[in-house]
Order: C-alpha cells, then structure tokens, then sequence
C-alpha cells in the first residue's frame, strides 16, 4: 500500500476507484444509542439457559451477584439495597440523560472473578480502540465529502471520555475498562494490512475485545475470530451466515445485509409495487409504477444480496424489475451513468431503487437531470444516503422526489439529547471528535451493557449467553428497536442489533442543520414523526408520505412520551 501513502489527489481518486465499496461503511458510520437490559433469560433465546421463574415471577436464574432493578423490584429488595447515588430509584433506571434508560443493577459485593477468560483478570477487561492511519486515503476522501475533520487521536480520546462516563454509572463487578490504542498500519481498504494489525493485537495486546476495525475489509475480524478474540463493529456489514461462522466472535449494532434486503423487498412489494408514481416528476407522475434498480457490485456477497432481494420481490409479491443495472464504483462514473439511466428512461422505468454508496448519487442525479429524466428516487436504507449532510450534495431537482425506508432515526437536536449532548453534559465541553462522537458511543454503550448482565464470569461464550438472554429493547421514533438471537424476528440467529426502519422523505425547502451542525436548505423528514416499523409491518398505504403536516425534521424537544430527565453528572468513578 506505500503507493497509496505517497499518491496525490489524482491518485487517490484511482485507489478509491478500486478499492471503495462505501456500501460496506454502514456498520461504522451509523449512530444506535444502545441501552441493553439484561433480566431473567428472555424464554425465546434458545442459546441461554433455560430460565427458572416462580408463578409469581420473583426470582430469576441470573449469574452470580448480578441483581438489576426489576427483578430486585419483584422480589420485594429494592429497599434492602443501597443502589448508590447513579440510580434513580423512583424509576429504577442509570441517571443518564439517555433514552431508552439502562436500568440499574445492584452495587457488587462478593469475590472477584478472577482471570475468566484473556485479555480479563480480577480487578481489569483490556478493550483495545482501532483508530484508523492519519491520512488514510480512502477515508480522506469520504470525509472530505462531509467536512469531519476528526482525527485518530481526538477518537480515542473520545472513547476515552465516553467509557469514563459510562464506568460512573455501569456496574462491572470490581473490574474496570482500560482503553488501548491500537494505530492502523494500513490504509482502510487493506486486507494485507488488516491481517496483519488483527494478527498483532491478538498475540502482543491479548485483548477481551476489539472495538472498531478497518471498514473496507472484512480480513480483520476474520482473523480477529480465528483467534478467538471478540470485536464490535470491525467489519463491513456481512451476510448472516459469516456471523453465524465466527460465533461468538463477531457482533455488530446494524442490520446484516440480508436483513435489509428482507426489509426492502416488503418496502417495496407492500408499499410501492401497486401503486402509481404519484410522487415523481411531470413526465412519469401518476403513471402506473414500473421499477428499476441501480446498485453498487463490488464483490460476490452484493451479487448473492442482488438475488436474494430479487427473487424475494418476485417470489413474494409478484414483482419484477423493468431494468436492473450495477456500477462497481462512485468515482469517475459519469459515462456508466449516462448509459444506466438512458436505460431507465427508455424502458419506462417510473421509479429507480437504488442501493448503494452515498456519493454515486451526486453523479446519478446530475446526469438525470441532463437527460431531463426525473423518476422517483426510492433509497433502500443504503448507508449515509439517508443522511442531510450527504443528500444535500445531490441534484435538489431530482432529489425531491427521492424517498425510502431508513434504518436511522429520526433526529434530535443536540441541546436536546444524543451523544454529544451526553459527552457535554458530563464535562461541560464538546466531544474532542465531534463528528464521530455519535459513532463512538454505541459500541462501548454496547459492551458497558453486557458487562452489567454477565457478572465476574465474562468470557465471550457468557457475552453471547447475557446478549442472547437480554430482553428486546423496544424502538420509539428517537431510537430503534434492538435485539440478537433467536426472537421470531429474523429466519435466522441474529448477531445483529437494530431491527426495525422508519419511512423518510426529502424536503428540498426545509431549512435546518444537517449532522454536522451546519446550516443550509433541504432535509430528511420523518414520516408520521418517525414511527417506526419491524419485518411485516410496513403499512400499504403512502398516504403520509410528502405530508409535511404529519412529518419531522428534526426534535428541538423530547417528542411525546419520552422523557429525558434533567440530571447531574457525577465525579468521575476512580
């Protein structure tokens, strides 16, 4: 990779163009506040033990020492126990200004758990911070789109700000979380250099887990798991069986791709496929919808995907595509543009599915325009497309009549709640990373939640067991619903975490910020306030679809039924 190093801008253009498969950047990029609560054995989990409850469910086979709130509450305990001042006893929950709450679990007292599995010992869980190179080309280029001038250094000391919170409040059984900064050697696109980084931190570093990883590779979690070391969002997002193969190595926070492909396919043949193009331009409006698909193709697994969602369409709800056309990359793609969308026009084609990167749309939109073809644009909850900061960048004329399932949430104004909220109410100062502090949280929130529920026997084998066993956390319109294992939502075991979507729409006159805090014109709106929907709920009707009267923007307060209490913080835990 050295010639990446020492390339120029032109260069750069040339690498990203064979090595860029942004599609996979989802698992990283996306913010999911996690709040994970971990209870009796959910009785669905057919991984975790078999739950013992009493008719009167008062007792609950839980690990050693570990006692949250609510079975504590069902027992007749709360008031025996001195919860400290991080619970808020009159509702049982962290007093973190987080929604959902995590809720509280007893102070320990008992015998430390020893040296339970590597990388933990009585009194220490060694969690190493993948921090990308300096000037990593790829993600230069990426960031550049969205001005995130974030560095390597203020991530991790974000991470670290973020685990000093979250060690204030979380119980972790006498054992505290150190942080290790691991620098990439290679650029994010390297599978070279991922087998090697993964290889090193197994055998010098010897951690529990890996948090973060390369996002154009999945070489570093595979080689991660065959060293049976567990990581958190370190690889682009995968099919379900490779979870399934590195078990219980492997977790992420995002849908799988096959998932998302299950959830488009009932977007599509429930919502759409029946109806007209009531919401594209002059020359296609109204017409009865014919479908087209335009996706990114760059490697075996988006072809299988391709399949799955087609054969899916036609198996399930009749529906075929008029055109389907691929591109392998979003840089330098103006002619295969050109030709993918004259394909489109001339076939009738009403309403383009796309599903891809967020910047080959820039190129999409204009050349649509140039043809003066203005079809619906149907996003399929691909990454960061569904994003203020990237659509803007797009032909506004064309993007006004994009709309689309998204599997992010919809947004909140960070004097409200969120994670820079959260980081600025502890310290009193802007995350160091600002950009990426939402992208931070989610995976040490994650990790903080199962330590509650495992108790001094932490190995990855127990992790999967309390992940598996934690009840779901149901989604509002600020979060999404989160669960893994075997819950009668997904045909298959679930390393996976957010499993519902909400309906967007862009509003091309809507003034506001994008994520990054900046002002400008155009964004995402919510339909009916951002209710969410989980497999086999997506609704027949597009009635509220461009409805502004029933959509949101953004929250610039809680939105009802949620609360989001005005604590304060506590002195750091020592």
């Amino acid at each position: 990779m050295k010639e990446m190093s020492e390339s120029g801008s032109r260069e750069t253009m040339s690498v990203w163009a064979k090595y860029g498969p942004l599609g996979a950047i989802c698992a990283v990029l996306l913010a999911v506040i996690v709040g994970l609560v971990v209870t009796a054995p959910n009785q669905d989990s057919q991984s975790a033990a078999p739950p013992t409850v009493s008719s009167g469910g008062t007792s609950a086979q839980l690990p050693a020492g570990v006692l949250p709130w609510e079975v504590a509450k069902a027992e007749g305990k709360t008031e025996e126990i001195n919860w400290g001042d991080r619970c808020d006893t009159s509702k049982g929950v962290l007093a973190l200004p987080v929604t959902p709450a995590p809720t509280c679990y007893a102070p320990y007292e008992g015998p430390t758990g020893g040296a339970s599995a590597t990388g933990v010992t009585a009194d220490a869980i060694k969690v190493v911070v993948y921090t990308a190179q300096e000037d990593d080309p790829v993600l230069s280029f990426i960031y550049n789109q969205i001005g995130n001038t974030d560095t390597p250094a203020g991530t991790f000391e974000t991470y670290e700000g973020f685990n000093e919170i979250l060690a204030t409040y979380f119980e972790t059984y006498d054992r505290k979380v150190e942080l290790v900064r691991y620098s990439a050697t290679g650029a994010a696109s390297d599978p070279v250099a991922a087998t090697s980084d993964a290889e090193t931190i197994s055998r010098d570093l010897r951690p529990f887990v890996v948090l973060g990883g390369p996002i154009l590779t999945d070489a570093f979690a595979d080689t991660l798991a065959a060293n049976q070391v567990m990581c958190i969002s370190c690889s682009p997002g995968q099919e379900n069986d490779w979870y399934v193969e590195r078990a219980p190595y492997i977790w992420d926070v995002q849908k799988n791709v096959n998932q998302g492909s299950i959830m488009t396919a009932e977007y599509v043949g429930k919502h759409l496929a029946t109806g007209n193009a009531e919401f594209g331009g002059a020359a296609v409006k109204n017409q009865k919808r014919k479908l087209g698909l335009v996706y990114l193709s760059n490697s075996e697994s988006a072809e299988a995907v391709r399949k799955e969602l087609e054969a899916t369409l036609k198996d399930s709800y009749g529906v075929e595509f008029a055109e389907v056309a691929s591109f392998k990359s979003p840089v330098g793609m103006a002619g295969e543009a050109r030709e993918i969308l004259a394909r489109m026009k001339a076939s009738g084609v009403t309403s383009i599915l796309y599903s891809g990167d967020p910047l080959a749309p820039q190129t999409l939109t204009q050349v649509a325009t140039e043809q003066d073809y203005y079809p619906e644009w149907v996003i399929s909850g691909s990454a960061l497309v569904d994003t203020t900061i990237f659509a803007r960048t797009y032909d506004q004329a064309q993007w006004a009549h994009a709309f689309g399932p998204s599997n992010l949430f919809a947004r909140v104004s960070a004097k409200v709640a969120g994670a820079a909220y959260l980081y600025n109410w502890f310290y009193g100062v802007p995350a160091p990373a600002r950009t990426s502090a939402p992208l931070i949280l989610p995976n040490l929130q994650f990790l903080y939640a199962v330590l509650q529920g495992v108790g001094t026997d932490l190995s990855p084998q127990t992790f999967e067991k309390t992940v598996f066993a934690a009840k779901i956390i149901p989604g509002t319109v600020l979060s999404p619903q989160l669960s893994w294992g075997e819950r009668g939502i997904w045909p298959a075991v679930d390393y996976a975490g957010v499993d519902d979507q909400t309906e967007v729409w862009w509003n091309a006159a809507a003034l506001g910020q994008d994520e990054s805090g900046r002002d400008g014109t155009g964004m995402w709106a919510y339909v009916d306030g951002g209710t969410r929907y989980l497999p086999g709920e997506w609704p027949t009707s597009t009635k509220k679809l461009f409805d502004p009267k029933s959509a949101v923007t953004m929250y610039t307060e809680p939105p009802e039924g949620i609360t989001i209490p005005d604590y304060q913080p506590l002195p750091p835990a020592e």
